[in-house]
């Protein structure tokens, strides 16, 4: 191998010995993709993602081209020299998969369907300046304020880890009652605070694994990023379960499984998310059917796992199983 052949080859390799380029090579095979789009996606800042991509374009591994004001990159995999072709081929296969490359993915779609966003209203002008001035006059939360009037307002409704209320807060008004469950004190009384004046929501303390709460006594159980600092998931389903009237609806909303260990220790968490399998079995054996669970959009600005909702019913000819005391989710 003559020297400068060798130095290609060095560079090329040079180029490749972060693992944050890497991420930024498997997005740009995927899409083209802007230096601030790029930045979103892998919550860093822009500074630092030029750069890298500097490294990269340098190395010969991604092409630019200006669309206006903007810069847009990628890899394009078959314009590369065979032998980029053919590293870029075996890096990328001992890539892998892992929870932080499944986070670009999802902030990925996220940051495309903002594009698809812009390019609508750009090229349909009187639909954009509509949303435009829809947003300036009622805000961006309007229409998912009001679909929530959809609730029937008979409806008694649990929210199981209240926090400082804001489920509750949204809920107050839409229904017949709500009980605000909590076992801290603390956020006991900011929710209380929060909701002064409100007339239909009882604050209870208790804990999720023993809420205080009589059998079928609701007609859902509202369960919101509380359930991954629950020892055992398993009891806490079933509870949610035997206080539910046939019919009602248990909803949790959590975080997908994730590999941020760093959160056991920083904020208490037990759980490092949850999966569809784990959830279905943690529902399955509460007694409860109708199991839905679907992950919901990232912004591209979330710095947190992605969360999902999960939703299942009480049967009407069925009644819950007890609390499976001595029972754990993990087995």
């Amino acid at each position: 191998m003559n020297k400068a052949a060798q130095t290609s080859l060095v560079d090329r390799l040079t180029a490749l010995s972060e693992p944050v380029r890497l991420r930024l090579l498997r997005l740009l095979e995927k899409e083209e993709l802007s230096v601030g789009e790029l930045a979103r996606i892998v919550q860093l800042p822009q500074s630092t993602v030029s750069r890298h991509l500097k490294v990269l374009s340098d190395g010969g591994w991604v092409v630019s081209r200006s669309e206006g004001t903007s810069t847009l990159l990628r890899l394009v995999r078959d314009d590369l020299e065979q032998a980029h072709r053919a590293l870029w081929h075996t890096v990328r296969e001992q890539m892998g998969a892992s929870a932080e490359l499944d986070e670009d993915n999802r902030r990925l779609a996220g940051v495309l369907n903002d594009r698809r966003g812009d390019t609508q209203a750009f090229f349909g002008r009187v639909a954009g300046q509509w949303d435009g001035v829809r947003q300036e006059l009622f805000g961006d939360r309007a229409t998912v304020q009001s679909l929530l009037a959809l609730l029937p307002q008979t409806w008694v409704v649990a929210d199981i880890g209240c926090g400082t209320g804001n489920a509750a807060e949204v809920l107050a008004p839409l229904v017949a009652k709500v009980f605000a469950i909590d076992q801290s004190d603390a956020m006991l009384a900011a929710a209380q605070k929060r909701l002064a004046g409100v007339t239909n929501v009882d604050f209870l303390r208790g804990d999720v694994e023993k809420l205080p709460l009589k059998n079928a006594s609701v007609d859902a159980a509202v369960c919101v990023l509380v359930l991954h600092h629950i020892e055992d998931p398993t009891v806490a389903c079933a509870e949610m379960a035997r206080v539910l009237r046939p019919g009602g609806v248990c909803l949790i909303v959590d975080m997908v499984e994730h590999d941020r260990v760093q959160y056991k220790h920083a904020m208490g968490h037990r759980w490092l998310g949850f999966g569809i399998p784990q959830l279905v079995r943690l529902l399955g054996d509460a007694g409860l059917v109708d199991i839905r669970f679907s992950v919901l959009p990232s912004a591209a600005e979330a710095k947190g796992p992605a969360l999902f909702s999960c939703t299942a019913r009480r049967p009407f000819d069925k009644t819950p199983p007890p609390s499976p005391a001595g029972k754990s989710a993990r087995s």
